[in-house]
């Protein structure tokens, strides 16, 4: 039975780089074996249906065709209907009132070792702040998404696994359109 995913690629078309077409990009997807592809903004978030074996696949070799075809590394971080709500339910910033806009998620590939992870510094962004949840990051960013230190490249060099970022608002649209 198809379940519903989601696929977040790191990097594509920001700032006028890694240009990748959705339309380009959603049909990568069908070539994997993906269903029901679609996807939400051009910063690669694509939703699809697909038997589990399949959907485990796909970011690999979805991957190796966006830079095969594209010359583009993105890392793809996979992630069904479920994980999607648990992240939701999960976030310790909504149950202190900080405000939606002032809240992200990085999307990591794995769990992260927990030496790796006592290892961060919780200061380093002040008064940003950030809490490891399994394998997502929520992100508390009180000086806004592009005056933070907490990055992509901060996390990935430390915890030694992709991610990819979301604000709080296109999370909650993907676990929408999921449903």
């Amino acid at each position: 039975m198809p379940v519903p995913y989601v696929a977040l690629l790191r990097g594509i078309n920001v700032g006028g780089k890694n240009i990748l077409p959705m339309k380009d990009l959603a049909a990568l997807f069908v070539e994997a074996g993906c269903a029901e592809v679609r996807t939400y903004i051009q910063s690669g978030n694509v939703l699809f249906r697909a038997d589990p074996d399949v959907a485990e696949d796909a970011p690999e070799i979805v991957s190796a065709m966006i830079l095969e075809r594209f010359q583009i590394r993105s890392p793809i971080i996979l992630r069904d209907l479920h994980s999607v709500e648990t992240v939701i339910a999960g976030n310790p910033y909504l149950k202190e009132g900080v405000p939606p806009e002032e809240i992200g998620v990085l999307f990591l590939g794995s769990v992260p070792e927990v030496e790796s992870v006592a290892k961060l510094d919780p200061a380093r962004s002040a008064p940003d702040r950030f809490e490891v949840v399994g394998r997502d990051v929520y992100l508390h960013l009180a000086t806004g998404f592009a005056k933070t230190k907490l990055t992509n490249d901060y996390f990935e060099s430390r915890l030694r696994t992709p991610s990819t970022a979301r604000n709080w608002r296109t999370v909650l649209k993907l676990r929408e359109m999921l449903g």
